[in-house]
């Protein structure tokens, strides 16, 4: 679409829907092409889905970050792996009034990702090599050091590295079998904590 075709659609004025457009773009919801119209950008394009039973998954697994949230007061997130990202699939806020909101349906790249390192961490070296094969700017040896400390720890940290001020500290969950099958998150403002 163009500013043109968004405002009269949504009935505002040129500026109102500029201003609406670029708030979209800033938020990766939209994106301007070269024409100068807007489409939807990878928040909202779909992935490649896991092929873990969403809806069950999200069920059974709702109950843990409940607790977490109760226990800590920051927002829990449970994800699983859609290709070379993390998707969202189950949120629970907390009250605090500087909190991380809901992110159900976003993605984000595994490798950075808390709750995406600790899945991939869990791959075999084969696995591995295979989910980024030929993925632009990714090596699996140099991700090595990193997937290593979260696999010794059984934890991975993102600080900042997916949006400044966010720090989220992820945790594998396997299924009955001990495959990688979601991993569960605590994500919090970075200076909320000392």
């Amino acid at each position: 679409m163009r500013v043109t075709d968004t405002a009269e659609r949504l009935a505002v004025s040129h500026s109102t829907a500029y201003r609406l457009l670029a708030m979209l773009v800033y938020r990766d919801f939209a994106e301007q092409t070269p024409d100068r119209r807007y489409r939807a950008d990878k928040v909202l394009r779909p992935a490649k889905m896991s092929e873990a039973p969403v809806v069950l998954l999200r069920r059974v697994a709702l109950p843990h970050p409940q607790r977490l949230v109760g226990e800590t007061q920051e927002p829990a997130n449970v994800m699983v792996l859609a290709g070379t990202e993390v998707r969202f699939i189950a949120t629970v806020e907390s009250n605090q009034i500087l909190r991380v909101g809901d992110r159900v349906g976003r993605s984000l790249p595994a490798h950075i990702a808390s709750r995406g390192k600790t899945i991939v961490a869990a791959l075999s070296p084969d696995q591995l090599t295979a989910l980024y094969d030929n993925v632009d700017g990714i090596e699996p040896p140099r991700l090595k050091p990193e997937l290593t400390l979260a696999r010794k720890r059984r934890f991975a940290i993102n600080d900042q590295r997916t949006e400044t001020g966010l720090t989220a500290v992820g945790m594998l969950i396997r299924n009955p079998f001990g495959e990688p099958e979601a991993a569960l998150s605590l994500a919090m403002p970075t200076g909320s904590h000392p």
